[in-house]
């Protein structure tokens, strides 16, 4: 594959960018959410590596991004370092966690799976709400400095959709790569996986260390755009929300997760009443499931597929009314 096919969700979500940075520059509103779309973008793409690409439906995703966003709010209010020691934080003490706990949940059946995932959610929660003055306890940690590289709003527009540009391009390398090819083998077919050669708890640990990482680095995002974390700024209820994100938009696709994330934000924010918004939520869940099990992206493939299948429909009964003796005896 050439280098321009592997990375033309890049260049795609690059042409988007522009042209919306153009659009959103001189408004402040449009900007903030921007910056939020992007920040669940990136969390949403930690769905899309696990759940996307190896299977692994894992609703923890949001506990690790919490724990990158504390990361960078405990070094930088609490010791005064500078932002990029919770950065380095942020993308190694998450996959530190996951790999551990992919190795004992992993073997399990997906429903299982995602239960311990959300246990282990709520355990993070109880761990941060218990923390008392290191963690701010129920209260949080608030007065997170700004990014001296990204002091103004649209600065950090810049930053955020620079940063899910870096991971889009990972993504679109990982996917091409031999560890890639090995994590689709297992998301569809674990028996084939094993006979091929790959170590199927290893792989798995691996990805959800990879995407626990991509969630650090969300919520690294967050808690210097927000200057705040508490134990409900990125709870139990956002990683269902980014799993709704990244299931709408094609969590198999690179920028499913992206338009999923853009899509329901924006629904978010002009629907503000929490019971509509779960109504539309459920409501465009199960439209997708119905119309486009793999996502909204995913209708390319589909309509693909149908117009495949016209197309052959047409050249057999073509081919058939051809042969039929009728026609066959008039060309005579």
């Amino acid at each position: 594959m050439s280098l321009l096919q592997r990375q033309r969700s890049a260049l795609i979500l690059f042409g988007a960018f522009l042209i919306i940075t153009l659009l959103i520059s001189g408004n402040t509103v449009w900007l903030d959410t921007s910056v939020v779309i992007a920040i669940y973008s990136l969390i949403a793409l930690s769905v899309g590596i696990s759940y996307g690409q190896a299977g692994i439906l894992s609703v923890a995703q949001a506990a690790f991004a919490s724990v990158g966003a504390y990361a960078a709010a405990i070094v930088t209010t609490r010791y005064d370092l500078p932002a990029v020691f919770g950065l380095v934080l942020a993308l190694v003490v998450p996959p530190l966690i996951a790999y551990p706990l992919a190795r004992l949940v992993t073997r399990l059946n997906a429903l299982s799976l995602a239960i311990a995932t959300l246990v282990f959610g709520q355990a993070v929660d109880i761990i941060l709400r218990e923390g008392g003055d290191f963690t701010g306890g129920y209260i949080g940690l608030s007065g997170i400095p700004p990014l001296s590289i990204a002091s103004t709003l649209l600065q950090y527009h810049f930053l955020s959709w620079g940063v899910v540009l870096v991971v889009v391009i990972l993504l679109s390398n990982l996917i091409d790569s031999p560890f890639g090819r090995a994590t689709s083998t297992l998301r569809s077919d674990t028996l084939r996986a094993v006979a091929d050669g790959v170590n199927v708890p290893h792989v798995r640990s691996v990805v959800l260390a990879l995407s626990a990482s991509v969630a650090g680095l969300g919520g690294w995002l967050y808690a210097h755009h927000i200057a705040y974390i508490g134990p409900d700024s990125l709870g139990p209820s956002v990683s269902l929300s980014v799993l709704l994100m990244a299931v709408v938009g094609g969590a198999q696709t690179v920028l499913g997760p992206i338009v999923g994330a853009a899509l329901l934000t924006l629904l978010f924010k002009f629907i503000p009443s929490q019971e509509v918004q779960g109504m539309f939520y459920g409501g465009a869940l199960i439209a997708v499931l119905v119309l486009s099990p793999s996502g909204l992206l995913g209708l390319r493939a589909l309509l693909g597929k149908s117009v495949g299948a016209i197309g052959v429909k047409s050249q057999k009964s073509a081919s058939q009314v051809a042969s039929s003796p009728v026609i066959a005896g008039g060309a005579q």
